[in-house]
C-alpha cells in the first residue's frame, strides 16, 4: 500500500473492539499501545451519549451530576439506585414467628420507598407490637415518625390507623395514638406502605 495521508484513508465502518495496537512515538521510541489504552480513565466529552446495547456502569461512590441546571441544594449528585427485598421481623419482644413477612423497596438518592405485606400469627401476647427490618436505617436528623409523611397501612381487623418509624422499626398506632398490642393484631394480615430518607 502506497504512503497515504491518514486524512486520506476511507472512514472505518467496523468498530474497533479496543484490543487492537497501534504505533506511538515516545521520547524520541516508537512503542505500541492498544486502543483500549488510549481512552483508559479519560474523560469523554460528548452532547449525548446513546447505548444500544449493554449497561452504563458507574464506579463507585460516583454518579450522574446535575450541577448543570442552577438549584439551591447542598447536592446535585445522584449517587444510588437500588431495587431489592427486606424480610419484616417481629421486633416486639415476644419471640413471634410472622406468618408471612415480605418487603420490597426502591432506593432513589438519600430517599427509600417500602412495602411490605404482614400476616400476624394467633397470639395472645399483650406486648406492644413492632416490626422490625426496615432495609436502611433512617436518617438521625430526622424525628422518629416524621421520616415518611405519607404512611398507609391497611388491616383485615381494621385495628392499625397510624405508623411510626424509627429508625429501622414499624409501631403500629390504633386510633388516638395508642399503641396496638400482639393480640390485637393476631391473625391479621397487614399491608404497608411508606417513604423514609436515610
Amino acid at each position: 500500500m502506497a504512503d497515504t495521508k491518514i486524512s486520506a484513508l476511507p472512514a472505518s465502518t467496523t468498530p474497533l473492539a479496543g484490543t487492537e495496537v497501534l504505533p506511538i512515538v515516545q521520547s524520541s521510541a516508537t512503542k505500541q499501545v492498544s486502543v483500549a489504552n488510549l481512552t483508559a480513565g479519560r474523560a469523554i466529552s460528548a452532547t449525548q451519549l446513546t447505548l444500544t446495547t449493554g449497561n452504563l456502569i458507574v464506579a463507585s461512590g460516583q454518579g450522574i451530576d446535575f450541577s448543570a441546571t442552577a438549584g439551591t441544594g447542598t447536592s446535585e449528585l445522584l449517587a444510588d439506585y437500588e431495587e431489592g427485598t427486606w424480610t419484616v421481623t417481629d421486633a416486639s419482644g415476644a419471640g413471634l414467628t410472622l406468618v408471612t413477612a415480605t418487603g420490597f423497596y426502591t432506593k432513589i438518592g438519600r430517599v427509600v420507598y417500602w412495602q411490605a405485606n404482614v400476616d400476624y400469627p394467633v397470639t395472645a401476647d399483650v406486648s406492644s407490637s413492632l416490626l422490625g427490618g426496615l432495609p436502611f436505617t433512617i436518617s438521625s436528623g430526622l424525628s422518629p415518625g416524621r421520616s415518611g409523611s405519607f404512611i398507609t397501612a391497611i388491616t383485615v381487623a381494621s385495628v392499625v390507623q397510624t405508623l411510626q418509624l424509627s429508625p429501622t422499626n414499624v409501631r403500629l398506632y390504633k386510633t388516638g395514638f395508642v399503641r396496638a398490642t400482639n393480640a390485637e393484631l393476631s391473625g391479621c394480615t397487614i399491608y404497608l406502605a411508606g417513604f423514609f430518607v436515610v
